[in-house]
Order: C-alpha cells, then sequence, then structure tokens
C-alpha cells in the first residue's frame, strides 16, 4: 500500500509539472524592450520613407520593378527598403494616410517598450485603421486616376461606389461615415450639435447686443449638457470673458440686472461661477488615488489573465439535470371544499360551546397542514382559546394539532389541522423553482414548502450551524439528502466540500461515488466518509486545525471573512507563494450525534464546541443530526452556537423544549413535517422527499465525470495514540524539545495536551514533540486512556540523559 500511494503520489506531482509547462508568449521585461525599440525604429523609418517618397516617387518607379535585386539607384531617403515600403503602402494601399500606419507603428513601440496599458493600444488602432481607410476614400473622391492622395484602394472603392451609387450617394456615404466615427469615437449626440448651435447663437446675439454690453464678455455658466468627449468641439465655441462685464450673484439687487425682461428665464437657468468683478472660482481636477504597488499589480494581472477562476481545472463539469429527480402525479394542492367547511364548522362550535365568539375564519391551504386564522371577538383572552388545544383535536378528529396565538406580525391566532390527503412536496418541484434557481445565497438549501406553499430557501452560511433533531423515522435522514442535494445543484466542486459522519454506514454511502468531486478527507484515509468513531475524532481536531489554518490566512490577508478573503484572491492581489489558496466552503454532516457523545464524550464536544464557536468566519459550517435531542447530547455549549434548528417529529414535549427551547415539535404528524427556527419565529415546513434511487443517479452523474486527482486533504492530525519510536536523530527534533522534557519531568505527566497548554502547541506539533520524547527514553510508550509514564525523576537526571545524548 506505501509504494502504491508513493506511485500514486509521484505520478501526482509529474502530471502536475506537465500541466503547467505551456507554451506562453508572455514578453519579459528585456525582450519588451528589444521588441519595443524595434517598432518605434520602424514606425520612424516608416514615416522617414513615405516624407521622402512624396518627393522622389516619381525617380523611384523605373527602378521598383528590379525589387529586390540589389541597387544603388533609389533616391528615396531610406533608399530601397525605404521606396519599396511607400510604394507598397502609398501607391497600391491607402495613400497620403497610410502615415497614420507609421504612427501607430511607433505608437506600438512606445506601449510595448514603457509595458503601458495594451487595451488603449488596440482601441488606437482600431479607431486608426478605420481612419485610414476613411480618409483614402475621401481623397480617392477627388482624384480620377491613381494618385498619391488615396492611392489603389482610395481609387478603387471609389470606382467601385460612384458604379452603383454615383457621385452624390458616394459623397453622402462618406458624410454618414464620419457621423458614425464622431457618434461611438467621441460620444457625440444630437442634442451635443443642438447645444453648440444655441450657444453659439447666444453669444452672437450677444455680440451685437443693443443694450450697449461689451461684445466680448460673457458669463461663464456651468453646462451639463455637453459631454467630457466633446471639449475639443467646444471649445472651438469659446468667446474670450471680459471680467469687467456685469454678473448675476446672490447678494445683487434684481432691479440692478440688465439683462431684457425676455431672456431673464434663460438667465435663471445658469448658475455663473464668479460673485465680483475682480474673483473667479479655480477649478481644481480631482486626482485618481494612487494605488500601491500591490494593487498596480494585481490590476495589471487582471487586465491581462483576468480574474482568477476556481473553476478552471474542472471548467467542463456539469451540474445534475432535473430530469434525474422524480415527478409525482399529485403534486399539485387539490382543495377539498368539503373537508374545509367540516373542520370550520368544527372549529366555529367547539369555541361556541366555551362561548369564545369569532369575527372572521381565513384557510391557507399547505402541502400537509391547513392554517385557519380567526379573528376573536373583543375580550377574548388568548390563553382560553389556547388551553383548547385538546378539544379542538377531539372534535376534528385529527393527530397533530397546533395553535399559534398570536401569530407574529398578525392580529389573528393559528390553528393547524393536518389535511386528510398530504401531498408530496417533491425534491424536483423546490429545486426547479425560480427562487432557488434565481438565488444568489453562498450555500442555498431548499427545505420544501411552507404552509402558503411556497418554496423555502434558506442560506447555510448565514444560519451559520444547523442544529437537527426528531425520532426515528421521522424525515432526518431525508432532510440531509435535500441539503446535500440543494448543494450539488447549485455549488461547482472548487466552491464546496463535504466532511460526512455517518455512524450508521448506511445512509451517507451513496456520496462515496462524488469522492474526488465533492468530499474532503483525512490524508492517507481509505474512505472518505466516516464511519468509526476514533477517526471522527481525529477528523474534528483536523477541521479545527484547518480553521486555525485559515485565520492566519485571513489574518494575513487582512480580510475578516471567507466572502472578503475569495474575492480579493480572485482579484489576484493575493499571492500564492505567500501561503495564499482559494477556500472553498467546507460543510461537517454528522448523521447521528448522539451515538458519538455516547462511545466518545468530551472527546467530541470539545472540538464541535470550537467548531461552532469560531469556524464561521472561515467558510466551516456544521449540520448535526440526533434522534435523542436530550440535555446530556445537545449540551448548552452546543445549543448556544447552533440558533438554526429543525425539528422533526418528537415523542415528548421535554424534546421539543430541548430543540426548539419550546413546545410544537410533538404536535407534529411525522412524514417529512417539520419546525424551523434561526432564533427567532418557529415556520412550519413540508420537508422535499428525495428517495434513495434519486441520489443514486444524482451521485453517478457526478462520478462518471472528470474529476481531481484526489478528495481534498484535510490537514494532518496525530493523536496521543499516534506514537512511534522512528524519530531517534537529534538533529531532527523540535526547538522546543528541551523545554517540552523538562515540562513533562517537573509535571512528571506525559501527555501532549499537557505540552499544548503550557508551550501554547498545536495538535500535530504536541503529537510530534511526544514522540520524540519517547524516543529520546524521557517517556514510555502510548497506554491507552492513561497518561504516558515519565522514566526520568527529576531535572538533574534530564540534564544528565541529555548531556550523555550529546556525547
Amino acid at each position: 500500500m506505501a509504494k502504491r500511494s508513493t506511485k500514486k503520489k509521484s505520478s501526482t506531482k509529474t502530471k502536475s509539472k506537465v500541466q503547467r509547462k505551456k507554451w506562453s508568449f508572455k514578453l519579459s521585461n528585456q525582450q519588451k524592450l528589444v521588441f519595443g525599440s524595434l517598432l518605434i525604429i520602424l514606425g520612424i523609418l516608416m514615416f522617414i520613407s513615405f516624407l521622402s517618397f512624396i518627393y522622389t516617387g516619381k525617380e523611384d518607379q523605373s527602378v521598383l520593378s528590379n525589387f529586390p535585386e540589389r541597387s544603388s539607384a533609389y533616391n528615396n531617403w531610406a533608399s530601397q527598403l525605404g521606396a519599396w515600403l511607400s510604394e507598397f503602402f502609398i501607391t497600391k494601399g491607402f495613400g497620403i494616410p497610410s502615415f497614420i500606419f507609421a504612427g501607430l507603428v511607433f505608437l506600438s513601440g512606445v506601449y510595448i517598450t514603457l509595458n503601458l496599458k495594451k487595451s488603449k493600444l488596440r482601441k488606437h488602432w482600431v479607431w486608426g485603421t478605420l481612419m485610414v481607410i476613411w480618409l483614402s476614400i475621401l481623397l480617392g473622391f477627388f482624384t480620377h486616376k491613381y494618385d498619391i492622395l488615396g492611392g489603389t484602394i482610395g481609387y478603387e472603392m471609389n470606382h467601385f461606389f460612384q458604379d452603383y451609387i454615383g457621385k452624390i450617394g458616394t459623397a453622402l456615404l462618406l458624410l454618414f461615415g464620419l457621423i458614425v466615427y464622431l457618434a461611438i469615437r467621441f460620444k457625440l449626440t444630437g442634442e451635443t450639435f443642438v447645444n453648440l448651435f444655441k450657444r453659439f447663437k447666444r453669444n452672437v446675439k450677444q455680440d451685437f447686443d443693443p443694450s450697449g454690453q461689451s461684445s466680448e464678455s460673457a458669463s461663464v455658466v456651468v453646462d451639463n449638457s455637453f459631454t467630457d468627449e466633446a471639449d475639443a468641439i467646444k471649445s472651438a465655441f469659446e468667446i474670450p470673458i471680459d471680467h469687467k462685464a456685469p454678473t448675476i450673484s446672490k447678494h445683487s439687487d434684481p432691479k440692478q440686472n440688465t439683462t431684457p425682461s425676455k431672456d431673464k428665464t434663460k438667465q435663471e437657468s445658469h448658475i455663473t461661477t464668479t460673485e465680483s468683478p475682480e474673483l473667479q472660482v479655480e477649478i481644481k481636477p480631482t486626482e485618481n488615488e494612487e494605488f500601491s504597488e500591490t494593487d498596480a499589480l494585481a490590476n495589471k494581472l487582471v487586465e491581462d489573465f483576468g480574474q482568477f477562476d476556481p473553476t478552471l481545472e474542472l471548467s467542463n463539469y456539469q451540474f445534475p439535470p432535473l430530469d434525474l429527480l422524480k415527478k409525482y402525479d399529485n403534486e399539485g394542492i387539490s382543495i377539498d371544499q368539503e373537508e374545509l367547511e367540516e373542520n370550520k364548522n368544527k372549529i366555529v362550535d367547539t369555541l361556541n360551546n366555551y362561548k369564545i365568539g369569532i369575527s372572521s375564519i381565513k384557510a391557507t391551504i399547505g402541502p400537509t397542514v391547513t392554517l385557519y386564522e380567526i379573528v376573536p371577538d373583543a375580550g377574548i383572552r388568548i390563553s382560553k382559546i389556547k388551553n383548547l388545544e385538546d378539544d379542538i383535536a377531539l372534535s376534528l378528529a385529527a393527530l397533530g394539532i397546533r395553535i399559534i396565538a398570536p401569530i407574529p406580525g398578525k392580529g389573528t391566532i393559528g390553528i393547524e389541522v393536518p389535511n386528510k390527503k398530504a401531498t408530496i412536496v417533491s425534491m424536483r418541484s423546490v429545486i426547479a423553482s425560480q427562487k432557488f434557481q434565481n438565488s444568489k445565497m453562498q450555500l442555498p438549501i431548499a427545505f420544501g414548502k411552507t404552509i402558503s406553499n411556497e418554496t423555502f430557501v434558506v442560506d447555510l452560511a448565514k444560519m451559520p450551524h444547523l442544529l437537527m433533531a426528531g425520532a426515528t423515522g421521522q424525515g432526518k435522514s431525508v432532510g440531509l439528502n435535500a441539503v446535500l442535494t440543494s448543494l450539488l445543484y447549485k455549488k461547482h466542486p472548487a466552491e464546496v466540500k463535504f466532511v460526512l459522519v455517518d455512524p450508521k454506514k448506511v445512509e451517507l454511502t451513496l456520496f462515496n461515488k462524488i469522492e474526488r468531486h465533492y468530499l474532503a478527507k483525512l490524508p492517507d484515509s481509505e474512505d472518505a466518509i466516516i464511519t468509526d468513531n476514533t477517526k471522527v475524532i481525529n477528523t474534528l481536531n483536523s477541521l479545527c486545525i484547518e480553521m486555525d489554518n485559515r485565520y492566519e490566512m485571513l489574518k494575513n490577508a487582512f480580510c475578516r471573512n471567507i466572502a472578503e478573503y475569495n474575492a480579493k484572491f480572485k482579484a489576484r492581489k493575493l499571492n500564492p507563494n505567500d501561503g495564499h489558496a482559494f477556500l472553498p466552503y467546507i460543510v461537517l454532516v454528522v448523521d447521528e450525534f448522539a451515538d458519538l457523545i455516547m462511545t466518545a464524550g468530551k472527546e467530541v464536544e470539545t472540538p464541535i464546541a470550537r467548531l461552532a464557536q469560531l469556524a464561521r468566519a472561515i467558510g466551516i459550517h456544521l449540520i448535526i443530526a440526533t434522534q435523542r435531542p436530550s440535555v446530556n447530547v445537545i449540551t448548552g455549549i452546543i445549543k448556544a452556537n447552533f440558533p438554526a434548528r429543525i425539528a422533526f417529529r418528537v415523542t415528548s414535549k421535554i424534546d421539543s423544549r430541548t430543540i426548539l427551547d419550546g413546545s410544537g415539535a410533538d404536535q407534529l404528524i411525522g412524514r417529512g413535517d417539520m419546525l424551523y427556527t434561526q432564533g427567532n419565529d418557529l415556520i412550519r415546513l413540508q420537508c422535499a422527499f428525495v428517495d434513495t434511487p434519486e441520489v443514486e443517479r444524482i451521485t453517478e452523474f457526478i462520478g462518471s465525470q472528470k474529476a481531481y486527482p484526489e478528495a481534498h486533504v484535510l490537514p494532518e492530525y496525530v493523536g496521543e495514540e499516534g506514537g512511534t519510536n522512528l524519530d531517534v536523530d537529534i538533529e531532527d527534533r523540535d526547538k522546543l524539545f528541551k523545554d517540552a522534557a523538562e515540562v513533562i519531568v517537573t509535571a512528571q505527566q506525559g501527555s501532549a495536551s499537557l505540552l499544548q497548554r503550557k508551550l501554547k502547541l498545536g495538535y500535530n506539533r504536541a503529537g510530534r514533540i511526544i514522540d520524540q520524547l519517547e524516543a529520546a527514553g524521557i517517556v514510555g510508550p502510548f497506554e491507552g486512556s492513561k497518561a504516558r509514564q515519565v522514566l526520568v525523576p527529576d531535572l538533574v537526571a534530564l540534564e544528565q540523559l541529555l548531556e550523555n545524548e550529546q556525547n
């Protein structure tokens, strides 16, 4: 097994190295300098060649036919190459507008050399090329033969257009091309030109104002109708400002205003920026906040490669389709008017027998329960109705009557009565609902439907932990399958991992098929689904180590929770070389918690309590199910950190109070009927039913796809029973070996937990030091639940032992 695992790891490393070694066309800084300088020189050479061609082009025509034969008869300033480039771009190409190409090549060299943003360079090339084409056609419009103005392309394009739409059509087409260019390139609109014309007209009118004002005066106005892209056009219509001109200020007298009355409306719609003839408001341009070198590098990486995509390794992964889930015939709610009328009459008659009048009654029909909302007459005490719960149940001859007095948020009293014909809530119906499909939650879970037949979807990340209890056969395992199915239909394997604990060994075995997609396990562990109680302890402690490691990563990244951390990592602001990585959510599911408490006790409760108290911020969430919600199983520490709770039907009111802190779970009717609370109101739900064949089809569909090389590996945890006698090399001993030995000898107690408390060590390090102490003969071997025997009586003997080892 060891050889096989070694070969597997080596082959995995070889594959990863092969996958990393891909062709890359990214230039180094030295290559950018060389390539950019070449383009700058080429752009200058093209410009010199084109400029010379205007004067020497005719003289070089006779010898260009011999190109590329070597000759010195060229008159071009760039000799033979310059004459050929000019002939190709100007005569046979686009004519004089080809100078723009020389400028674009030169600009490309500058961008590459200085490592500027390539997106702007691409825009320059696109708009520059379009301008070359348009200018070539425009200049070709005025020539009647091949000429260097528009080149061959400009002449031929004009000849082509004029054959079909004539000269007038060609001229209008050129005008349309100019309008399109200005509209897209400079974001101009028709309103821009209208405002320009109005302003020009107003300024001209002021030049010839009969009131005697200076023709050069104008107020500086704030006109928001002009766009920033049209500043170049606006500047052509600017009129110089004469500071001697009168201005309108908030202190001026309206009677002294010399503006004619017909222009009063126009004057009021503008605000002057001067309050006296001598002062002007200086508008200081805002400056962009400077980024740190890390942010600049991150922005550049995002620009070049895009945001980091954690799903890239399984980019072809397909989520399971809805067809894998069963569709039932009787899913729709059927309304039985006779049953509604009969129940209403029985409720009214029972209350009238106790002289309780009702002013109104309303029914809301759910999948398994109908809620009757009554409004009692004035002066009726609510407690009087609440005490009639058993009498109403007797009159209706129904199991599970539950009275809500009053309904939170409403001025009514609710009486929940089970339907004679229950409706199945299929998993397919809640998964296919728009509420679930369009949810933006981190970990969405579709539990089922409410009494009003609405799909109930909650976010596990906001709970943040879930406690589930109920008697045997009331729907706990189906509820766990509904939770796991919801996450499988919504989250990619890179985004969430499951740690499944199944002491019964039969409930969660189907999820073995998705081990390399969604499951997490301890290193060197054969089975991903944990059924052995000793492995459960190691797994829980390993999750505590994972929690501590994640908090350390969040601290180094200056983030408060996993959402901020992953967003920062996707934006490439965290360096993987510094130990950072994308963190998937981890969901721990325990199917039978009472069995673990009975067999392991504090060894299970302590790490569970630690995780429940601290793990929510770093994306580790717990779902614990038990069929015995007694106080010795669900302790106060656990209850305090599990605000979200689900109660299926239980056998006694005491169990209901233990799980819900109130009654109600003992009055449920079973078969998926449940109560949900998240620390406030109780919500009655019918849990969605997902059968074993459905789960099998889903896991087979996922398991048949390409997966990761292995399951997600949790940190290694070495307990006290993991001691070996292999650590005999003195040079490999821990730096705190001597301090740990002194602590053990002084206390005469050989345990890893003692080292953790005294030296503030983690689980792994304390376990390794205990192994080294055993190899050095300071402590004895592991003896089960007992502490290891200390073989050194005092510190003097310890010093002698250590000196003898060094000698």
